[in-house]
């Protein structure tokens, strides 16, 4: 690992020691200053790091290798995340205001239709690379992973690809999506589905089980 992926595996300490901090501001002076502070420490500092991480190392789709000598912007924005993946009440809130985790994942860079319903319930690893049409109603705990690392040759494979998702698509509970798979307009995915990496789902017929071409 490099210097600055190092350094970023620490950014989620960072933010639980901001935010502990805030916190205890709020225990024993009270104030809308120090409530600010704790909001800050948790959604808009993270948004803050990852705008600028992602001026400097571009998140690239394709492959690549986590152990070799360059640096894999993957890690650091996964780093900069995955406060929300260990605390998933963190976001689970925002799903329960119409429109407010749909305006959370723009600010992160993901595309993201009108009227969509997403469930408390929910886990997205990589919140840029989503690209979701109107309409779309994703089912209890849906998984999508626009990564999948394997490893090759005594390093970590790592392939990253958006997934898109198109309108008019419901999302069966307990389904998995892989990296590069793609959902086309008026689609049923069955619950308990996994989608693996780059799957095109096209029809009823193929969904019904979770089985693209």
């Amino acid at each position: 690992m490099t210097i600055l992926s190092t350094l970023l595996s620490l950014f989620p300490a960072l933010v639980i020691l901001m935010a502990f901090i805030s916190f205890l501001f709020i225990c024993f002076l009270p104030s809308i200053f120090s409530v600010a502070a704790l909001f800050f420490s948790l959604y808009v500092f993270p948004l803050l790091v990852y705008k600028i991480h992602e001026k400097f190392y571009p998140l690239q789709e394709g492959i690549s290798y986590l152990l070799g000598k360059n640096y894999s912007p993957w890690w650091g924005t996964h780093q900069i995340q995955i406060i929300y993946i260990t605390f998933p009440a963190l976001e689970a809130g925002l799903r329960l205001i119409p429109g407010a985790f749909s305006f959370w994942l723009r600010l992160w860079g993901a595309k993201v239709g009108k009227n969509v319903y997403w469930t408390p319930h929910l886990e997205i690893a990589d919140r840029s690379l989503l690209e979701i049409g109107d309409n779309v109603v994703f089912g209890h705990r849906i998984g999508i992973y626009s990564h999948v690392i394997k490893p090759k040759k005594q390093d970590l494979m790592l392939y990253v690809k958006k997934v898109k998702i198109g309108s008019n698509v419901f999302l069966g509970a307990g389904s998995y999506i892989g990296p590069g798979v793609q959902i086309v307009d008026e689609n049923f995915v069955a619950a308990g589905s996994y989608l693996y990496p780059n799957q095109v789902v096209k029809n009823i017929s193929n969904t019904v089980t979770g089985l693209g071409e």
